[in-house]
């Protein structure tokens, strides 16, 4: 359970990261390359920390598609020519807070 701790607090530090990076909006993150690598690099590295979690914790979890998460984890690291940037900001605007609520229950849980 400590490592499932330790992943979700730094799965919770990347979506804070997005935030603050997109906190310009739609305009800000689709004109900026500097922003956008930013944001894709938390999205990476967040994807892969869902990963590392026990199973356990991500059975507990079922209604967090886990399999979503990975593939679009490698896309980004391995298809990262066909990464469509309008889709990254659909991601970051709708399902991103969704995830940080389910990752702020999941640590209030494990306590």
């Amino acid at each position: 359970m400590k490592d499932d701790r330790l992943y979700l607090i730094y799965i919770g530090e990347c979506i804070a990261r997005i935030e603050e990076y997109v906190s310009g909006g739609e305009d800000s993150f689709m004109n900026s390359s500097l922003v956008q690598d930013a944001v894709l690099r938390n999205l990476q590295t967040l994807a892969e920390s869902t990963q590392r979690l026990s199973d356990t914790l991500k059975g507990e979890r079922s209604e967090i598609d886990w399999r979503r998460i990975a593939g679009f984890r490698n896309i980004l690291v391995h298809d990262y020519l066909g990464v469509d940037v309008p889709q990254v900001w659909a991601i970051v605007e709708r399902e991103l807070p969704a995830l940080k609520c389910e990752i702020e229950a999941m640590l209030l849980e494990l306590g």
